[in-house]
């Protein structure tokens, strides 16, 4: 796969369609129904699936804490391909394609052991959110931020003296004080230094990032193509030492950068003779479980943006285009519709023309091979943040997250104006502005127009009769519905708040009232998100289950002059 750059803001790490799609912008629009059965579906929905990639100690605080509130999520994720070399004593780190090669102290001034980590985890834990940590694996890390340029121009034993060995385990055990004059940095005591000092927050650790691309984006430690055997021998020794320090944190991996990575670990020396990589990987972990009577790597945590294409552009970016909107907003089928097939290199190069259908397939293998195992997808983003079509497709994301069991995700923001994005978080997380949320048990919800309206539906676990609906119209026109409450609910009325092309930010609108019992008739407005929030017995409009206090927000590990590599 090529390696497309793209451009990242500096508070930021930054099918042609099937006949039953181009339908959905056709002059009228039918009715459609939506069936919200409280009695059906019952499922948990984790809170870590409304997640962001975050960083408080890079970029403007203030931008960071604007955008957390809005967001309010339940994970914030520390990666990106700058701490795969991050030397948690010192704070230096390496980019490596993304900056330059160069060691530097862009994460932070401060040489406090783990001063680069540490705001982050704290602002996790004042919110109420969990902190998933990266911890480097690749074999060296920064050993200085100086002299500034490519490190390999510092001489041919570079390695030597820019970098420090990294090493799982400290032989004499971890200590909050790290000895700065060896060539070594022990990933052990980076996590009982970290539990030190936030002991009450819950931290995941990510085993490093992306290593089917450490050959191209971190070529300066790690030269040579990853092959299966190294990376599983790295995931299981970085495993033990964090779960020696940490027995219950949980430890993900193997945190592959997209679908080749998932295959082959982007065409590793091993491929041929082991087959698809994360069958053999996690075939492997559960032997390694099974050896050490515990669990090593708790979740199966990759990244994924969508290669679907609209008129040949990748979805990805900020076009607008009728064809990539189109895309944009379908894409999401791809993660549970098996009968869609989008355009692109993914389906006709190796599905045969199939569809992706994402969760359920990875979900079969672990089923498959290490059941039990969380699914996470720790990097994601659906492009056009800076317009409804993105909001559109992360609402949409963000409920089949919770409809298929997803354990985690993290989205990565990849462009200066991701408003839309972020206004789809609120959708879930913030409708109304003062912290009602979409509940934590997911609920039967269905649509009789899959391809222009999505539908989810939730109640509170300690409050069944307080119902929250998340309404999408795909379609370009304003789009009549008929809502049917079933279940045992019964509502008269109910609240509204939309998101539209107006604006980025939920708006209160005209509330409902029932045209029958429990139906209730609803005009969504052309490309929209809609939450509905029915008065039912018992509970009422203005939600009382709000997510812990959030006051903060995600920026990222590189300014926009630091281009982040998205395959």
């Amino acid at each position: 796969m090529q390696l497309i750059p793209a451009g990242i803001a500096a508070i930021l790490m930054v099918p042609l369609l099937g006949a039953a799609t181009t339908a959905r912008s056709g002059p009228k629009t039918a009715t459609v129904t939506f069936v919200i059965n409280t009695s059906k579906g019952l499922r948990a929905i984790s809170p870590l699936i409304y997640g962001v990639n975050a960083d408080k100690s890079v970029g403007s605080v203030s931008s960071f804490n604007t955008m957390v509130a809005e967001t309010r999520p339940g994970l914030i994720r520390m990666g990106g391909n700058r701490w795969t070399a991050y030397n948690w004593e010192n704070n230096d780190s390496n980019a490596g394609s993304d900056y330059e090669y160069e060691n530097d102290d862009f994460l932070t001034a401060s040489t406090k052991p783990a001063a680069a980590v540490v705001p982050t985890v704290k602002a996790a834990e004042a919110e109420g959110a969990t902190a998933l940590v990266t911890v480097p694996i690749a074999g060296y890390v920064s050993a200085d931020r100086n002299p500034p340029g490519n490190v390999e121009n510092s001489g041919p034993d570079y390695l030597s003296t820019r970098f420090r060995i990294d090493e799982p385990t400290e032989p004499g055990g971890p200590t909050l004080t790290p000895n700065l004059k060896d060539k070594y940095v022990y990933q052990d005591q980076f996590v009982y230094v970290l539990h030190h000092e936030v002991p009450k927050e819950p931290i995941m650790f990510s085993l490093d990032n992306e290593p089917d691309l450490w050959d191209s984006t971190h070529s300066e430690i790690h030269p040579v193509a990853t092959t299966y055997a190294e990376l599983l021998s790295k995931d299981l020794e970085y495993a033990k030492a964090v779960k020696a320090v940490l027995p219950d944190a949980l430890v993900t991996g193997p945190v592959n950068y997209g679908w080749e990575g998932y295959l082959t670990l982007q065409s590793a020396s091993d491929s041929a003779a082991d087959g698809d990589f994360l069958d053999w990987w996690m075939r492997e972990v559960r032997l390694a479980d099974k050896k050490a009577k515990k669990t090593l790597v708790n979740d199966l945590d990759l990244h994924w943006y969508p290669e679907a294409t609209g008129g040949g552009i990748r979805i990805t970016g900020t076009g607008t285009a009728p064809a990539v909107v189109a895309a944009r907003e379908q894409a999401p089928r791809s993660l549970w519709d098996k009968s869609y097939v989008e355009d692109s290199w993914i389906t006709q190069d190796t599905l045969d023309n199939k569809g992706i259908d994402l969760i359920p397939r990875l979900q079969g293998m672990i089923k498959e091979y290490n059941p039990g195992m969380n699914l996470d997808l720790s990097e994601w983003n659906y492009g056009g943040g800076q317009s409804i079509s993105g909001g559109i497709a992360t609402a949409d994301v963000l409920g089949i997250f919770g409809r298929y069991g997803v354990h985690a995700s993290a989205v990565w923001p990849l462009n200066s104006n991701e408003s839309y994005t972020f206004g789809a978080f609120a959708m879930y997380r913030n409708y109304n502005g003062k912290g009602a949320s979409f509940g934590n048990m997911e609920v039967s919800a269905t649509t009789t127009n899959k391809v222009d309206s999505s539908v989810y539906a939730s109640i509170d676990k300690a409050d069944p009769g307080h119902v929250v609906i998340v309404a999408i119209n795909k379609s370009l026109t304003a789009t009549p519905t008929t809502i049917d409450l079933e279940g045992g609910q019964s509502a008269t009325s109910a609240a509204v708040y939309k998101l539209t092309r107006a604006s980025s930010t939920a708006q209160a609108a005209k509330g409902l009232k029932t045209s029958s019992k429990n139906v209730f008739s609803y005009t969504m407005p052309a490309q929209s998100v809609t939450v509905i929030v029915p008065a039912t017995s018992g509970s009422s409009t203005t939600s009382r289950h709000l997510p812990p206090k959030q006051t903060t927000v995600p920026t990222s590990a590189n300014p926009a002059a630091r281009l982040r590599r998205i395959i």
